[in-house]
C-alpha cells in the first residue's frame, strides 16, 4: 500500500511569502549561532546548598556527555541512599543504647554503661564520616565559597555532636550526643535523597532531543549511495532522504519533493512541502517522496543543536534559584555558631566551669539544627507530588512549582495545547443533490485509505465516526503537489486541492472555509467536482473555561505559535485570549518570554513540541501537556497529564496550598528555636530554669512530628478544593 503525502494547497497559502520566510529562518539561525556561543562562555551557576558540592548540575559539557551526566547524577542518587539505609540501620542500636532514651521509655539493657558507651561511639563514628561525609565535605565548599547554607549548618551540628560525645567517651563530664548525631544525620540524608529524586531527569530533555537525530545517513559519493554515521556528514555531502526517514543534517533539497514533518521542530501543525531549493531541518521526518538533499550544517552548527544549547543554557540560568530551606539554613548557620561561642564565652567569664560551659555550647549548637529543617520542604514535596499526580499534573521541578503562585502571565502555544493537535473535518459540502454527504465522503475515503497525510486521516477518521464501510480502491496514483486520485467500485475519484482546480481552470462554486484557518479539498466523481470537505485543527473543549478562569484571577494569556496569523488570530479570538505572536520560531518563543520577564512579568509556559523546549526551560514555569513530546515533558517543570488545560488552574491553587504548607513548616522547624535557644544557653539559670541536652533534644524531635503531620494535613487542603 501507498503512503504518500497531500495536497498543494498548504504550499500555495506559503507561497506569497517564501522569501520573508527564508529571510526569518537566516536571521534565526544567525540569533541561535550568537545565543549558542554566548551559552557556552557562560559559567555554570550553583545554588547554595541545593546539593552537595561534589554533584555537578545536570547540562555542563558538550551533548556527547550528557549520557555521562545523567548517569552521574543517577549514581548521586543512589549513593545518598546507600548511605541513608546504612546510617538508619547503625542508628538502631545508637538509639536503643543511648541512657537518655532508656530513661525516658523506662527500659535497661542491664548492659555496663561504659560498653554502652563504646559501642555507641563505634557506631557513631562510622555515622558520622559514611553517612555525614557529603555534608562535611559541602561545609568546606561553603565555607570556601563563603556561602554558608544547609551543608554548613548541617556540617556544623553534626560535627560539634560528635566530637563533643567523643570527649565525653574520653572522660570529659557530660552527657553525650550520639543518638541526635545518628538521627540527624539520617534525617538529613533521608531529606536530601527525596530532593535529589524529585529533580531527577533533567538531563534527559538534552538526551531526547539528540535521539531525534539518526544514527546514519545515506550519503551519494562517486555515483554510488553507502551508508556513513551521522558524525561523519561534511557540509556539501549529497543526501538521500527515503521516505519515512528521519532527515539527517540541516541542507537544501536538490532533487525530488515531498511533505516533511516539521511540527516538533517548528511548531508548525501541517506537513511541509519541500521542493527543489528548499530547506530543511535535520530532526524532521520525510513523508513518503524520496528527496536528495544538499548538507550545509551538521554538529554544532546544525539547528536541531543550536536548540539543544538554547535549552541547556536556560537551564544553567534556573539552577541558581534558592530554595527557603537554604535560606533559613544560612541563618541558623550564623545564629549556631554565634549563639554557641557567646554562650561559651559568657559561662566561662562568669567563672562556670569548662565541661558545664561546653554542655551550654553543644546543646545550644546541636538545637540550632533542627531535624525537622531537613524535612520540611522534602516532605511537603513529596506528597503533593503524590497528590498532584492524581489531579493531572505530574512535578518535576519543585521551585518552579512552589513559586507558580507568583504566576502573572501564561503563553500558550496552540497545536496540541490549546488545540486537540489533530485535523478534524469541519465541513462536508455538495454542490447538487445527486450526491449525499455520506456518500461523497465514503468515496473520498476510499482512495484517502492509501495515504498517512494529516488530510486523509482525518477523511478517514469521519467515516469511522459515522460507521461509513470504506471501499476497496485501485489504480491508485498520487499527483504530486496537487492530491491523489483512483478507481473506486468502477468510478475515477479524485481528491485535490485549490492548486489542481486552477492549473485545469475547473470551475466550481466558492467555497465557505474561513481562508488560511480551513485546509480545503475538492471531490471529482468521475471528472466532476461533487464538493468539497474542509478540516482545521480543532480546539479543545475545556480550553475557553481554563482561559476564563485564568483571566477571574488576573492572570493574562498570549498565545504563541509557529503558524500563520490567520490561524492564530481565530484561536486567540474564539477564545477571548489578550493576544496571539504568529510564525513565530523557537529561538523567538524564548525570546519572547524573556522580554516580558524583563518587564517585571512572572511567565508561565506551556507547550507540547521540541520547538518549544527553549522557552519551556526558559520561563520561570515551564509546562508540558502530556500529549506532546518527550523533549517538552523532560524540559518542562510540570506536565499536565491528562493534557486538560484545565489543570493550570488547579496547579496555581495547588501551588499556593503547597507553598503555605512549606511556610508552614519551615516555622515549625525554626521558631522553637526563639525559646529554645535562650534557655538553652542559661538565660534563666538563676531562676531555675534551664534546658537539659534531653530536652533540647525531645524539643527537637517533636517539631519533626509536628512538620510530619503538617505535611500531611496538605492533603485535606487540596481535597476541599476539588
Amino acid at each position: 500500500m501507498a503512503k504518500h503525502s497531500h495536497h498543494q494547497n498548504d504550499h500555495h497559502q506559503h507561497e506569497s511569502s517564501s522569501k520573508e520566510a527564508e529571510s526569518q529562518k537566516n536571521q534565526v539561525e544567525e540569533r541561535l549561532e550568537e545565543k549558542t556561543l554566548h551559552a557556552h562562555q557562560k559559567a555554570m551557576p550553583h545554588g547554595e546548598g541545593s546539593h552537595p558540592p561534589h554533584h555537578e548540575h545536570i547540562g555542563q559539557g558538550k551533548h556527547d556527555h550528557h549520557g555521562g551526566h545523567h548517569n552521574h547524577h543517577q549514581m548521586m542518587i543512589e549513593d545518598f541512599k546507600k548511605r541513608f539505609w546504612v546510617s538508619l540501620v547503625l542508628s538502631i542500636p545508637v538509639i536503643v543504647l543511648s541512657p537518655m532514651i532508656q530513661h525516658l521509655l523506662g527500659y535497661s539493657l542491664g548492659m555496663d554503661v561504659s560498653t554502652q558507651l563504646w559501642i555507641s561511639f563505634g557506631l557513631s563514628t562510622i555515622i558520622y564520616f559514611y553517612g555525614g561525609w557529603p555534608f562535611l565535605t559541602g561545609l568546606v565548599e561553603e565555607v570556601k565559597k563563603k556561602a554558608p547554607g544547609m551543608m554548613t549548618l548541617i556540617g556544623i551540628g553534626i560535627s560539634v555532636a560528635y566530637f563533643y560525645s567523643t570527649a565525653t567517651v574520653f572522660g570529659l563530664e557530660g552527657m553525650d550526643f550520639f543518638w541526635e548525631l545518628a538521627t540527624l544525620i539520617v534525617v538529613m540524608l533521608l531529606g536530601h535523597w527525596i530532593e535529589m529524586k524529585s529533580v531527577m531527569g533533567a538531563s534527559k530533555a538534552l538526551e531526547l532531543l539528540v535521539s531525534m537525530m539518526p544514527a546514519e545517513a545515506s550519503v551519494i559519493r562517486n555515483g554510488k549511495t553507502i551508508k556513513v554515521r551521522i558524525d561523519d556528514l561534511r557540509k556539501g555531502d549529497t543526501i538521500l532522504v527515503r521516505p519515512g526517514e528521519k532527515v539527517p543534517a540541516d541542507g537544501l533539497v536538490e532533487e525530488g519533493e515531498s511533505y516533511l514533518n516539521e511540527s516538533m521542530l517548528t511548531g508548525e501543525s501541517k506537513p511541509v512541502q519541500k521542493v527543489k531549493g528548499e530547506k530543511v531541518i535535520g530532526g524532521s521526518i520525510n513523508g513518503n517522496g524520496s528527496i536528495r538533499v544538499k548538507v550545509e550544517h551538521t554538529g554544532e552548527e546544525s539547528y536541531l543543536k543550536k536548540v539543544i544549547n538554547l535549552v541547556q543554557d536556560a537551564q544553567k540560568t534556573k539552577s541558581a534559584t534558592q530554595h527557603l530551606a537554604d535560606r533559613a539554613a544560612k541563618w541558623l548557620a550564623y545564629t549556631a555558631l554565634s549563639a554557641g561561642f557567646i554562650t561559651l564565652a559568657v559561662w566561662l567569664f562568669v567563672g562556670a566551669e569548662l565541661d558545664f560551659a561546653l554542655e551550654r555550647m553543644v546543646t545550644v549548637m546541636v538545637i540550632s539544627c533542627p531535624h525537622a529543617l531537613g524535612l520540611a520542604i522534602p516532605l511537603v514535596v513529596a506528597i503533593s507530588t503524590a497528590v498532584s499526580a492524581k489531579n493531572g499534573l505530574l512535578i518535576r521541578n519543585r521551585t518552579a512549582f512552589e513559586n507558580s503562585r507568583k504566576i502573572t502571565t501564561i503563553i500558550f502555544d496552540k497545536t496540541g495545547t490549546l488545540t486537540q493537535g489533530s485535523h478534524e473535518i469541519s465541513q462536508v459540502v455538495v454542490f447538487d443533490n445527486t450526491t449525499s454527504k455520506e456518500e461523497m465522503l465514503r468515496l473520498a475515503a476510499g482512495v484517502e485509505q492509501n495515504s498517512e497525510h494529516y488530510i486523509s486521516q482525518g477523511i478517514l477518521r469521519r467515516a469511522k465516526e459515522e460507521n461509513i464501510q470504506v471501499p476497496a480502491s485501485e489504480n491508485f496514483n498520487y499527483l504530486p503537489g496537487k492530491g491523489l486520485e483512483g478507481v473506486v467500485e468502477g468510478k475515477d475519484i479524485k481528491v485535490v486541492g485549490p492548486n489542481y482546480i486552477q492549473e485545469f481552470n475547473i470551475q466550481v462554486p466558492e467555497s465557505s472555509a474561513e481562508e488560511g484557518v480551513e485546509t480545503v479539498v475538492y471531490v471529482m466523481v468521475e471528472r466532476k467536482v461533487t464538493g468539497y470537505i474542509t478540516l482545521r485543527d480543532q480546539i479543545r473543549p475545556e480550553s475557553a473555561e481554563a482561559i476564563k478562569t485564568l483571566k477571574d484571577n488576573g492572570i493574562k494569556n498570549l498565545l504563541l505559535t509557529g503558524d500563520n496569523e490567520r490561524v492564530a488570530g481565530s484561536v486567540s479570538k474564539a477564545l477571548h485570549m489578550d493576544g496571539f505572536i504568529a510564525n513565530v520560531l523557537p529561538h523567538q518563543k524564548q525570546e519572547k518570554v524573556k522580554e516580558l520577564q524583563a518587564q517585571g512579568e512572572f511567565v508561565a509556559m506551556t507547550g507540547d513540541g521540541v520547538n518549544d523546549a527553549p522557552a519551556l526551560a526558559q520561563a520561570n514555569v515551564g509546562i508540558a501537556v502530556g500529549s506532546g513530546t518527550d523533549v517538552a515533558a523532560e524540559t518542562a517543570d510540570i506536565v499536565l497529564v491528562n493534557s486538560n488545560p484545565k489543570d493550570i488552574a488547579s496547579l496555581i491553587l495547588f501551588g499556593k496550598a503547597t507553598y503555605r504548607k512549606m511556610i508552614q513548616n519551615l516555622f515549625w522547624a525554626t521558631a522553637y528555636n526563639i525559646v529554645a535557644l535562650p534557655l538553652a544557653a542559661g538565660v534563666l539559670y538563676n531562676q531555675g530554669i534551664m534546658i537539659s541536652p534531653a530536652i533540647g533534644a525531645a524539643l527537637m524531635s517533636l517539631s519533626t512530628v509536628v512538620v510530619a503531620v503538617n505535611a500531611q494535613l496538605l492533603k485535606r487542603s487540596i481535597n476541599s478544593k476539588d
